[in-house]
């Protein structure tokens, strides 16, 4: 199993940006791909971003993409997004997973390729 907890939320007027982090302890976290999801209030959780566990290559919703940037650091541990000209229909719960197994190889773009979750961190984007 692999801890994951979630920090670098808050409250941003549109415009800004944010820098969330997920840092990762009790697996080898180099051999997982990691995800990012959000859920608003009322709404479904739905994929936002995903790196693999060989950071080679990344993938992001419509509608984040060119906005966020999600990276890695094997050394520490921790997984980023970089949410750079925020919107109000960016605020949700954020949270981060790591894959089912290790050396996943699926498309990251679904919550069933998840075996591992965070708890979240709340980003709230005002007007």
């Amino acid at each position: 199993q692999v801890q994951l907890v979630e920090s670098g939320g808050g409250s941003v007027q549109a415009g800004g940006s944010l820098r969330l982090s997920c840092a990762a302890s009790g697996r080898t976290f180099s051999r997982y791909g990691m995800g990012w999801f959000r859920q608003a209030p009322g709404k479904e959780r739905e994929f936002v971003a995903a790196i693999r566990w060989s950071g080679g290559r990344t993938d992001y919703a419509d509608s984040v993409k060119g906005r966020f940037t999600i990276s890695r650091d094997n050394a520490k541990n921790t997984v980023y997004l970089q949410m750079n000209s925020l919107k109000p229909e960016d605020t949700a719960v954020y949270h981060c997973a790591a894959t089912r197994s290790e050396y996943y190889s699926g498309l990251l773009l679904v919550g069933s390729e998840y075996g591992d979750w965070g708890q979240g961190t709340q980003v709230t984007v005002f007007s």
